[in-house]
């Protein structure tokens, strides 16, 4: 068994529960125009999701432009969000760069109320296995906050160094983005009981059965950002075997997936671009992102309108 503190125990449990009910919601940040913060957009636009009863909230994270925010924006996005969540989930927050920097951010969303941190991958540099278990060491000693380590990019654990990692008292789990499924194998299998995995992909929906079989169900949904009636109905299929599932793979994950990857840095633009079709206020995306043109638009809305289609949804009420 792991041997969390008690503080990460409690946390580690309510997302293994919120796990089992619904998707992992990863929110838009909403800009203005200009690129300032819209903080009120942001609000009313969290208001929105949550209402669409997801597992738990991660803001400030990949999905929420994190490494494009300054740290008086983080500590208001954090610090709306946990006053939207009003403890009905768990609100676990981007952190990153270095464990110094990570470290500033940690305290930040510690102060503000949130209930634990996505460590996300560092900046630039490739490191050997020592210095990612280090690395978590040194944000971990420097808060109370449960941590959960994301593997993506040029991090990426051993099995050896997920045991050290488990180790942690405050350390609950594990996020992948690499979709290695005989490495992701190895890691679960090296893993405490009772230790966290969270299927990380892009698009995480597109392998979610393949993950499920590794023993990682959970998975985020950069799709519950703005369409939460196909995120929903998408992980109700999956729970229930249904072939729903392939229906929606087919006629709305993978046009999504294919357009995409088209240009570097769609995996957010594409789902902000998407939000604003609906007419959720997100406003655009910073630099060094940029906003899709109108031949990527009309392709994204055909496929938005086939995939509410499918769960019987349309794009606007109004």
């Amino acid at each position: 068994m792991t041997q969390f503190s008690a503080t990460a125990e409690g946390v580690a449990k309510r997302l293994r529960d919120g796990m089992v009910g619904g998707v992992l919601s990863f929110p838009l940040t909403s800009f203005r125009e200009d690129g300032g913060l819209d903080l009120e957009a942001y609000r009313a636009y969290l208001s929105a999701q949550l209402d669409s009863a997801p597992g738990a909230v991660f803001p400030a994270c990949g999905t929420g432009e994190f490494f494009s925010l300054d740290e008086d924006e983080y500590r208001a996005v954090v610090g709306a969000t946990v006053e939207i969540a009003d403890g009905r989930l768990p609100v676990v927050a981007g952190i990153g760069y270095g464990w110094a920097q990570a470290l500033r951010f940690a305290r930040i969303a510690e102060e503000a109320g949130a209930d634990a941190a996505l460590v996300l991958p560092h900046y630039l540099v490739a490191a050997p296995q020592d210095g990612l278990v280090e690395q978590l060491r040194r944000i971990a000693s420097g808060t109370s906050l449960p941590l959960i380590a994301y593997q993506r990019g040029q991090v990426a654990f051993t099995a050896d160094s997920l045991r050290r990692i488990a180790e942690i008292p405050t350390v609950i789990g594990l996020k992948d983005g690499h979709s290695d499924l005989d490495r992701l194998q190895r890691l679960t299998l090296a893993a405490p009981d009772g230790f966290l995995f969270f299927n990380g992909a892009s698009t995480a929906e597109i392998q979610a059965r393949a993950y499920a079989t590794v023993g990682v169900p959970a998975y985020s949904s950069a799709v519950h950002a703005f369409a939460p009636e196909i995120a929903n109905a998408f992980f109700a299929a999956l729970r229930d075997d249904d072939a729903g599932v392939t229906k929606l793979l087919r006629d709305f994950y993978v046009p999504l997936v294919e357009l995409r990857d088209r240009v570097p840095g769609y995996a957010v633009s594409l789902v902000k671009a998407a939000a604003r079709l609906r007419g959720l206020p997100v406003g655009p995306v910073r630099a060094p992102l940029t906003d899709p043109g109108p031949e990527e638009l009309d392709a994204l809305a055909q496929v938005l309108d086939d995939g509410l289609k499918v769960v019987g949804a349309v794009r606007r009420s109004d």
